[in-house]
């Protein structure tokens, strides 16, 4: 032991970590960005391992109970695939209103993805966070290392993909990033899911409704009718299939995404909130008197963490242009969307989400980590300020990043090239063209493969 003024140390001998597997890209977080990432990755061609700290792929749409999906539409390549794979399944509902966003069965969802990456020959690792990252050069990424019940362990790769959602990879490899509002650092609070059950379909329609308007204002007016106010005064209830709801009331306000104490805290205190909540509502009698939780997510849903520095920044004025790129690979129609940052504040969302959008392009340089020749980022740890990072963090479009970072990787792991080599036709063009820009520029990628990306 190390004692100095303010803290204890503890030195840990050195040690030498196996090489468990070469592998020609590695993805780090299997959520919506991380899992359409390792199967484009793999259908272009490339060995791929995805490696998931929690027990199931999906990250916020699984292990998050998120059950909701917002800015798919329109979205090509692997996000329609997801979207009519679950329709075959039934697992699936449209959101009438708008047509733009839809919730789906969770269950099916963790099935279905999993399903996916066995038919695309990704190597799965769940239970398995990634720890250090090691370097034998500035800007080129050569070992991911984890932790898991295996021990200590590293992977070769020739492209890394972070995916982790808070930025975890680029941060341990030593990128610089942002986080939070620029002039307080305060983040938007975070929000735990439950998914609850007991409901007569047509007693609580009044109260269902997955978009903004009067079914938040009637729920809110129940809780306040029991007695509770929740943290959260926009509180949502939809439908999953008959039978099956899910619910967000919760918001947790001040939680550090990058502190495994704080997020203790915030799930321990939400998940009492949210039992509290359905305890009071039971009390009110119909419809109410036989709702009862399901579940709550294993993993507290996190709206911000780092944003990675990388060749392009999307900033706001970005968003009020409608700014378009010729290495863009996703278009985002969503606007955006702020919830506040300071509890004391009369509303649940910031000023900021009055802005007027327009539809942008996320150009490829946004996905590159400044400074490196194979690290890419897909999610909403990308590069961009706080005002477009509150747009392009819906999962619709994190899938989207996460398809186009894959099939780079592929490209720059085949190829040898650096990453800001590999050149993008517009994604306006649709994933066609851009796959058919990547076959004639890098034919040692797996064409039959890659079509089907």
């Amino acid at each position: 032991m190390i004692t100095t003024r303010n803290k204890t140390y503890f030195s840990e001998e050195g040690r030498q970590i196996p090489v468990t597997d070469e592998t020609d890209v590695v993805v780090c977080g299997a959520g919506p960005a991380g899992i359409a990432a390792a199967l484009a990755a793999a259908r272009s061609g490339a060995s791929t391992t995805l490696i998931e700290v929690h027990g199931c792929l999906g990250g916020v749409w699984t292990a998050g109970l998120l059950s909701w999906v917002i800015d798919s539409h329109d979205k090509p390549g692997i996000m329609k695939e997801i979207i009519a794979r679950l329709d075959e399944r039934g697992a699936r509902t449209l959101r009438q209103e708008h047509g733009r966003g839809f919730a789906y069965d969770i269950e099916q969802m963790k099935h279905l993805l999993e399903e996916m990456a066995i038919e695309a020959g990704v190597r799965v690792l769940l239970h398995t966070r990634v720890v250090a990252i090691g370097r034998e050069k500035d800007g080129h990424v050569d070992v991911v290392i984890t932790e898991s019940k295996s021990g200590r362990q590293a992977f070769k790769a020739g492209c890394v993909i972070d995916a982790t959602g808070d930025g975890d990879t680029a941060a341990l490899a030593g990128c610089s990033y942002d986080y939070g509002r620029p002039e307080t650092g305060e983040c938007q609070p975070m929000s735990l899911m439950a998914v609850v059950s007991g409901l007569d379909k047509d007693k609580v329609r009044p109260f269902v409704g997955g978009g903004m308007g009067v079914p938040k204002t009637r729920l809110l007016d129940e809780f306040k009718r029991c007695g509770q106010i929740p943290s959260y005064t926009a509180p949502t209830l939809f439908k999953i299939h008959d039978g099956l709801y899910g619910m967000m009331a919760n918001h947790q306000y001040g939680v550090s995404a990058l502190s495994a104490s704080e997020l203790s805290e915030a799930t321990l205190e939400a998940r009492a909130e949210l039992h509290r909540i359905i305890a009071a509502l039971r009390s009110l009698g119909e419809p109410w008197q036989d709702i009862h939780i399901v579940a709550t997510a294993e993993q507290i849903g996190v709206r911000e963490g780092r944003r990675i520095h990388g060749e392009y920044m999307i900033k706001i004025e970005d968003l009020i242009e409608g700014k378009r790129h010729e290495d863009a690979v996703c278009e985002v129609t969503f606007g955006i969307d702020i919830h506040s940052t300071d509890k004391k504040t009369s509303s649940d969302f910031a000023s900021e989400n009055k802005t007027r959008t327009q539809p942008y392009d996320i150009p490829y340089r946004a996905l590159v980590a400044k400074g490196y020749d194979n690290l890419l980022l897909a999610g909403r740890c990308i590069s961009g300020d706080f005002y477009a990072h509150a747009s392009y963090r819906v999962t619709g479009n994190a899938v989207a990043m996460g398809q186009a970072a894959g099939v780079a990787a592929s490209v720059i792991s085949l190829s040898g090239k650096g990453a800001m080599e590999v050149q993008w036709e517009p994604i306006s063009q649709g994933i066609e063209a851009i796959n058919a820009a990547v076959a004639k520029a890098y034919p040692e990628t797996n064409q039959e493969a890659l079509s089907y990306v």
